[in-house]
């Protein structure tokens, strides 16, 4: 049989054969605590499954991932596990029309976040237990389908250590010493969840009554580790959690379903967030501690929204296989967005999503691994990496061009009729497209078809012909799309014109809408208007398009972008320069002159952050090497000097300082970061708390300034988990070959480290300023990533695969190199390929980018 990788052929086949009545699973997690840390810790998992066959006599699998099974029995008849199981699937036989099967099984505790993740606290030694299972893992837990289409209602119980508080998805209750929570809606396995230990726990409640007079109340509780509990806000997290659920109720017309609503924020988390309805889970650094700007409390409330947004689409109606995984990812992101600005104190939200997220969804647009929205998703390795920038980031963007196109009213009607028309059930695009078409009266299958079943990005270029007396005779937008996926998409844009006025603002003083079809559309509206500084298409950022300037636009940007008064607008012109970057259009030193010149007049401070990450890509991967020591020069004085005139105690000073601590490099500059922490040097309102002490401590250490025993005096004042992986990161980070060797062998050669800490070595390891000294690893990496990708868990092999390629080593050889292990392994896993294929494409990126700053 096939072992872990369930292709959509097989989960097709076991959908069309049975029919599942629902779970009992019991776990007994006492073996959390006690014992040593060494071998494999395993917990008893007892799983029940009632399930109806509609070909008696048939054949089928259950899944299961556990180091062993102590008995299976199907319908009474005990069979012998050592003959059924094969380490991942148990074979089921002659099937009964009505069946039922027990499966007592060891599971075992993960340290990579997949699974039942255990954490030991470094503080206090406390035990901490989660689980996180999308796409597949709930089979580490206990014995399921493992597939979305399969629902069932569920009941869960769990024996705990004692002194420990157990949460799982409905409501529990301790009972003669075993917590037993009440029965689900039918769900899918994915997003079962259970949290266990001794969390730090806070409540609340939510209330609403509906215009028919029947009330709602939801009871809320937000959890996190004891060692954080004095930073934890939960205020504020039930604050946005009540006006999201206040959003939702007015939008959808549908009651939340899954009677409570926990929110549990737990360390060595692999994502933002995970849905479980009833206990969504959080990673952690969402509690903040120490002091953070608005955008990481804006960025926490989308979040919180996002996952809320999938108790309607996602866990409520549920996609039928990976393929249509963009029915919920897309749709979330997109009401993240939406609801944090209608309901919540972060109304600048699209800032943000254009600036922000859509950047990740250009990036990946244009990946030779792009893929339409609604993709091709053969397996589960395949849907682990569709998690990418175009189900979420692309689909929401399309989302936000789809509610131009329909209007805001039927988009959100045929939203309330799908839900409604599919509760509990599982749905492909078509079922969608339905709900829209009826709410909308437009024909929604070309829409789809260019949208939705195609790849790739589209260019919009403003082209226009003025009089004699200066004013506009023709605008036109013309429409380009790449070689590789050539499709012109219909549409629906703002086109903006913008002048100086008298205050020397650059302000908007004509907007037309328009639908762009084909590859010129004239813009008829704006015909007779005086000639503008800067024309901006897709202004109020509507469709999903690259933008690109006329010359003229162009000129003005680099002379007054920071007179731009509207921030949209602003962020809009930003992220399009970027993108001339990264497509060689622009050279990477122009877009860092760009970044010195007129980012300190930037007052939305994501935008200002974005354009820090930018420049540092800028000056690392896109300038040509002969120009990076200068380059980083001025960008380390740029940024010093924004530093020193930002408004005390600002977060504008704080996203300055930890820009300059990025990219100190000088003795001058590291000498002022160990004075900011020993206390001989001071800038007036910035607070050097903890979180900014390591932030300062790594650049110390990359350039030998602080060595171990500085590191170890700094964890023994930070003795947390923060802090021990705040030091792990700076420990690789130290410009040593035997450091650098050892960082390569605990992450290649070992699995001893957690994911947490495996991620934290490799942001370590790969240091812009030691080229030289990773260098021996390039070819080591080529030898070792299909033997990784074998013999580690999936999440790992792509912490490893990503995170240890050497895209530092930014040469025509490393991309022969690249070339070359691509040809000899055209048999390898093809996720693995695909993660190569990125990493090699990223490269010839860069590579281009450097030629073009060259010729500058």
């Amino acid at each position: 049989m096939p072992g872990e990788n369930l292709s959509r052929d097989e989960a097709r086949e076991r959908a069309a054969l049975l029919s599942v009545d629902g779970y009992d699973v019991a776990l007994d997690l006492r073996s959390a605590v006690g014992g040593d840390e060494t071998g494999t810790r395993t917990f008893r998992s007892v799983t029940t499954i009632r399930f109806r066959c509609n070909e008696p006599g048939a054949a089928t699998f259950a899944d299961l991932i556990a180091p062993s099974v102590t008995a299976v029995s199907l319908n009474g008849t005990d069979l012998d596990p050592s003959e059924v199981f094969d380490g991942s699937r148990i074979r089921l036989e002659d099937l009964r029309a009505d069946n039922e099967l027990v499966v007592d099984a060891q599971c075992a505790y993960s340290r990579t976040g997949e699974g039942m993740h255990r954490f030991v606290d470094p503080e206090d030694g406390e035990v901490y237990l989660y689980t996180q299972y999308e796409p597949a893992d709930s089979r580490r837990v206990f014995a399921n389908f493992e597939q979305p289409d399969l629902k069932a209602p569920y009941r869960m119980e769990v024996t705990a250590p004692e002194g420990w508080t157990a949460w799982s998805n409905g409501v529990g209750e301790l009972v003669d010493g075993v917590w037993k929570f009440a029965e689900t809606k039918p769900i899918s396995t994915y997003i079962t969840a259970f949290v266990a230990g001794p969390y730090h726990y806070v409540t609340d409640s939510y209330e609403r009554t509906f215009e028919d007079g029947t009330r709602l109340t939801i009871p809320l509780g937000a959890m996190c580790r004891k060692g954080l509990a004095p930073y934890f806000d939960a205020d504020d997290v039930f604050l946005v959690t009540k006006q999201g659920l206040d959003f939702f109720h007015d939008h959808f017309d549908y009651p939340y379903p899954f009677g409570k609503y926990d929110q549990a924020f737990v360390p060595e988390y692999n994502l933002g967030a995970m849905e479980n309805p009833g206990l969504v889970t959080f990673r952690e650094e969402f509690i903040f501690r120490g002091k953070v700007t608005q955008a990481s409390y804006e960025r926490r409330a989308n979040v919180i929204l996002h996952e809320m947004a999938h108790m309607w689409f996602g866990d409520l109606v549920t996609m039928q296989w990976w393929d249509d995984l963009w029915l919920k990812e897309s749709f979330a992101d997109f009401m993240g967005s939406f609801s944090m600005v209608g309901a919540t104190r972060f109304t600048d939200g699209w800032i943000t999503f254009a600036n922000n997220r859509k950047s990740w969804a250009y990036r990946a647009d244009q990946l030779p691994s792009t893929h339409p929205i609604t993709a091709d998703i053969r397996d589960l390795e395949a849907a682990k990496l569709n998690f990418d920038g175009i189900t979420y980031a692309k689909g929401a963007s399309v989302l936000k061009q789809l509610v131009a196109y329909v209007g805001q009213d039927a988009f959100l009607e045929g939203a309330r009729r799908y839900f409604k028309r599919h509760a509990y059930g599982n749905t492909e695009l078509g079922d969608l497209l339905s709900a829209l078409e009826e709410t909308s009266g437009r024909d929604m299958g070309e829409w789809a078809r260019a949208w939705l079943q195609t790849a790739g990005v589209n260019s919009l270029t403003p082209l226009a012909t003025y009089d004699a007396e200066g004013r506009i005779t023709e605008l036109a937008v013309l429409q380009e799309a790449a070689e590789s996926h050539p499709e012109l998409r219909p549409h629906r844009v703002a086109v903006g014109l913008y002048r100086r006025n008298a205050e020397g603002e650059l302000v908007r003083y004509a907007r037309a809408e328009t639908d762009v079809h084909g590859p010129r559309t004239v813009v008829a509206e704006l015909a007779g208007e005086e000639r503008p500084e800067l024309i901006l298409v897709n202004d109020d950022d509507l469709t999903y398009c690259k933008i690109r300037f006329d010359e003229g636009s162009l000129d003005t940007l680099r002379a007054h972008l920071g007179d731009l008064t509207d921030p949209l607008a602003r962020a809009l012109c930003w992220s399009a320069l970027w993108n001339l970057t990264r497509d060689a259009l622009m050279p990477a030193r122009d877009f860092v002159g760009l970044v010195l010149r007129f980012a300190g007049q930037e007052s939305d401070i994501g935008v200002l952050q974005m354009l820090h990450a930018w420049a540092r890509s800028a000056l690392t991967h896109y300038a040509a090497p002969d120009w990076r020591a200068e380059g980083g020069r001025l960008v380390a004085e740029g940024a010093l000097r924004e530093l020193r005139l930002a408004e005390p105690g600002s977060q504008h000073q704080l996203t300055w300082a930890r820009f300059f601590a990025s990219v100190a490099a000088s003795d001058h500059d590291l000498q002022l970061l160990q004075g900011l922490l020993d206390g001989t040097a001071k800038i007036d309102g910035l607070d050097v708390d903890q979180e900014l002490r390591w932030a300062f401590l790594e650049p110390l250490a990359a350039h030998g300034k602080a060595d171990e025993a500085a590191l170890a005096a700094e964890l023994a004042r930070d003795d947390t988990a923060s802090g021990k992986r705040h030091q792990v990161r700076c420990l690789a980070a130290r410009p040593s070959a035997a450091v650098k060797a050892q960082a390569w062998a605990q992450v290649v050669e070992s699995d001893a480290l957690s994911n947490a800490l495996v991620e934290a070595t490799i942001a370590g390891f790969q240091q812009s300023s030691q080229r030289e000294l990773i260098a021996p690893y390039a070819p080591k990496y080529f030898e070792a990533i299909e033997r990784v990708w074998q013999e580690r868990s999936i999440q790992i092999g792509m912490h490893v695969v990503r995170g240890m390629f050497p895209a530092l080593l930014d040469s025509p050889a490393t991309l022969a190199d690249t070339d070359a292990w691509l040809a000899a392994h055209s048999d390898a896993a093809p996720a693995l390929r695909r993660l190569v294929l990125e990493a090699r494409d990223d490269l010839a990126r860069v590579l281009r980018g450097q030629a073009c700053d060259a010729g500058a």
